[in-house]
């Protein structure tokens, strides 16, 4: 049996081998070649070491979502062969496990086999055993160097085609690269420099890899060798042969960080500019350095003072974690190019001016077929330029993408998209009965108390009930009036089937009286209530066994003395019809019970709303907008959002624009957003959207307007500042032994990591009044906004002196203590 399955085994791997796809890539000016078709790729910078192997997968899942068609990754000498002739290719240096990986994902791979690698990486990944042999001379003409180097770069290509990993066997790698960024530093060699890097060529392409190899930085790079281009744009970068495609292999998307420093970022606006003018003039393959950096464990950090972490501001973070709105921003651009790929590819750019730094590059394919790249590659001025006979904007330092030549589909600048409404033309609904509506519904004389009626299986639980009349005539009515007693937490009272009266509780008192005036008909009426519960209560003595519902209902007026219905005989429903229905669930978003036919109603109590929408673009945290409407329940894919309450205001008054600090605290001493709703955002994680359209469904149980409704992507930070002549300069700035650097005091303001300030909304140096949010100017007052906006705006953050001599105004109150504030806004 065990050499049935033996021979089985073999049966298939060697059927597998023999059957993997063979591909062939080759290049010319416009492209690479990848079984003759030529390819735009988008790459990205990911070094197996810096992870573990449990995250390549999610890391290659990401890259691929992101837009990415190939992944780049160094090969480090030093912890593959720590000793000469001992080997190491395990853990996170499974080299051969990491290209496997990418190949799962569908990604192809750029293997940087150096051997120098550079990367803030220690030793620039040499061994360090090289150094102690004799005579020997790195990265020039020197047999004992040569030798080594030969040897290594032989093992590791020998290694990849044991594995059939090279496009020709059916595997991932495409590209090769010897060396690296050699160009920078050939000059201090000499003549043996030049030897050098023509004898690296000449030994990478005998290792017959059957893919081209590259050198980036070199210039002088010997055919057939690639050269290509290092930088943070490189769209007037031309190869060194008229047959060679422009490829970019190292385009940063941040810095490194170094102990003692700042961290730096780069703003995901000017990434994308970047990445565009390349293609739009010619480019063929970028690569982002890095679009995972990870993290430099133990001591592979380079130096001096390479920091731990190589986060590089990369699409996706330190963590593996995407970086939004930099990952987000960057597939849309990627699907923007990909929608030009075949212009790109087979014809040659016709270049239009539009003005002073104003440009098009046309791709032609025929007379009425192209794509077009409209740039501002001005820094300062937006421009609205004519182009094929149509207007359009182009914000200064960006450029806009036309697959058709004629519609937008992104633009580099515009990071954020506007909320998305929802459109009243695809609203459908669903009104659901007043009171007793399924077989489920039972009697008990009395009033039930409601968590022990419905076991907290919904919110709701219905009280019905009919009283008959019988003194008044017929076609006439009787108005009495109904006291209802609740223990909570708010309750709708219907007459007849008709609204008559809403009330509620509130966090410390629960319970309520609901007092209204209704009409009576001759004959039969009916009695609906609908008690709702809006979450069990959590604290206080004895909390576990406080009751809700109602607990009394009296009619005064009409007979000599009140009527008490508490004792009667009441029918009772758990839940609402659309909860027994399940109208939440995608499943019945096809479902012929919801409707659309004439208008859609508003300001109806007990409704059900059905919708569709877009996700924003990217991956940031998203809101949806329920301010118009007021009391229910939301969902998104099934996913319930939570409850709502917009129209439940906080008092009037209460709130004060200046909060004094000094005294006693309490919970209710400083307030703001008086006669506003607590809340009108309501957060939908990501993960519960979907490419494409999204469901949307609404119960509104009391009234409101769906058409107001909208789904908004959350990337605006309020930061504020507030510091007066006589505060202390910043702390960080005091040095033992020396004191303040400087006795003015400063106001700083910082943005989360990767935000910069984006506007300043308010700065008055003076006597401001009010909070975060909600600062004006005082009755003295000086506006130094536009101070602020040239220090500030465009970084992740800036310290403002606070002192009349340095924010270069005229003193608003001479002899008087000032102080400065400011709004402003962060953007990722």
């Amino acid at each position: 049996m065990l050499s049935l399955l033996l021979f089985a085994i073999l049966l298939f791997d060697c059927h597998f081998f023999q059957t993997a796809v063979s591909t062939a890539v080759t290049y010319d000016s416009k492209a690479l070649i990848i079984d003759g078709k030529r390819r735009i790729l988008q790459s990205g910078s990911v070094h197996y070491p810096r992870t573990t192997p449990e995250v390549w997968p999610e890391i290659a899942r990401k890259a691929k979502e992101g837009g990415l068609d190939v992944i780049e990754t160094y090969v480090f000498w030093n912890y593959h062969e720590p000793v000469r002739g001992e080997y190491y290719f395990e853990e996170r240096f499974d080299l051969v496990r990491f290209v496997k990986e990418m190949h799962k994902a569908g990604l192809f791979v750029h293997l940087r086999i150096g051997p120098y690698v550079c990367a803030e990486w220690n030793y620039g990944g040499f061994p360090i055993w090289l150094h102690f042999i004799p005579g020997i001379q790195l990265r020039t003409k020197n047999d004992l160097f040569q030798r080594e180097m030969e040897r290594f770069l032989a093992k590791i290509v020998n290694m990849m085609k044991d594995e059939n990993l090279f496009a020709s066997q059916g595997g991932p790698i495409i590209l090769a690269q010897v060396e690296n960024e050699y160009g920078n530093v050939e000059g201090a060699y000499g003549v043996d420099g030049a030897l050098y890097i023509k004898w690296a060529a000449e030994t990478a392409v005998g290792l017959n890899t059957s893919v081209p190899w590259v050198m980036c930085a070199q210039g002088d790079a010997p055919d057939p060798i690639i050269n290509t281009c290092n930088g943070f744009y490189c769209d007037g970068f031309a190869p060194n042969s008229p047959f060679k495609p422009a490829m970019w292999t190292e385009n940063y998307v941040g810095w490194f960080l170094a102990f003692g420093y700042a961290v730096p970022f780069r703003p995901v606006e000017d990434l994308a500019f970047a990445v565009a003018r390349f293609f739009e003039r010619g480019g063929t393959f970028q690569n982002y350095y890095m679009y995972f950096g990870g993290t430099n464990f133990g001591r592979t950090a380079g130096g001096p003072l390479v920091a731990t972490s190589y986060d590089y501001d990369a699409p996706l973070n330190e963590y593996g974690f995407i970086n939004q709105p930099k990952w987000g921003h960057l597939r849309d651009l990627h699907i923007a190019i990909k929608h030009c790929e075949e212009h790109l590819v087979n014809a040659n750019a016709t270049q239009i001016s539009l003005g002073e730094n104003l440009e098009a590059h046309v791709y032609y394919r025929s007379s009425n077929d192209c794509a077009a790249f409209l740039a501002n590659y001005g820094s300062s001025s937006d421009a609205t330029v004519n182009f094929s006979g149509k207007s359009y904007l182009l914000p200064a330092w960006s450029v806009s993408i036309l697959p058709d030549c004629v519609n937008v589909i992104f633009n580099t600048a515009k990071v954020s998209p506007p909320p998305l409404s929802i459109s009243s033309s695809n609203l459908n609904w669903y009104k659901e009965k007043v009171g007793v509506w399924g077989n489920s519904s039972f009697k008990a004389s009395g009033l039930l108390e409601q968590i022990n009626t419905t076991k907290d299986t919904s919110d709701f639980l219905w009280y019905t009930t009919s009283i008959d009349v019988d003194d008044i005539k017929q076609n006439q009515t009787k108005e009495v009036g109904l006291l209802i007693g609740s223990l909570g937490h708010a309750a709708l009272l219907f007459v007849n089937n008709q609204l008559v009266a809403f009330d509620y509780g509130n966090h410390d008192l629960a319970s309520f009286i609901l007092d209204a005036k209704v009409d009576f008909h001759s004959g039969s009426n009916t009695i609906d209530i609908l008690s709702m519960m809006i979450g069990l209560q959590n604290y206080g003595p004895w909390f576990d066994v406080q009751g809700a519902g109602i607990n009394s209902v009296v009619v005064a007026g009409l007979k000599d003395s009140e009527e008490d219905l508490s004792s009667a005989e009441w029918t009772y429903q758990v839940g609402v019809e659309g909860e027994y229905l399940g109208l939440e669930k995608v499943s019945v978003a096809n479902s012929s019970i919801w409707r659309d036919e004439g208008g859609v109603p508003i300001n109806h109590s007990l409704i059900w709303y059905k919708t569709v929408f877009l996700a924003p673009e990217g991956k940031g945290p998203v809101s949806l907008n329920i301010s118009g409407m007021g009391k229910g329940q939301a969902w998104v894919n099934g996913h319930g959002i939570g409850r709502y309450w917009s129209q439940y205001l906080s008092p009037s008054t209460g709130c004060s624009h200046h909060c004094d600090y000094r005294g006693t605290y309490d919970a209710s001493k400083c307030l703001k957003n008086c006669g506003q709703p607590a809340q009108t955002l309501y957060h939908i994680p990501r993960t519960w959207l979907q490419p494409g359209q999204n469901l949307l469904v609404i119960h509104e149980e009391f009234g409101g307007d769906p058409t107001t409704i909208s789904v908004v992507a959350q990337n605006g930070q309020l930061i504020c500042g507030h510091v007066s002549e006589d505060d202390l300069p910043p702390a960080d700035t005091w040095e033992a032994g020396v004191g303040f650097a400087s006795t003015t005091p400063r106001l700083a303001l910082t943005c989360e990591a990767g935000h910069r300030i984006d506007s300043v909304l308010f700065a008055s140096f003076g006597n401001p009044q009010g909070n975060c949010g909600a600062l004006y100017p005082g009755t003295c007052h000086a506006d130094v906004s536009s101070f602020v906006h040239r220090a500030c705006v465009g970084n992740e953050g800036c310290s403002i002196p606070v002192s009349t001599a340095t924010l270069g105004v005229a003193d608003p109150c001479p002899n008087a203590l000032k102080s400065l504030a400011i709004e402003a806004l962060c953007r990722g």
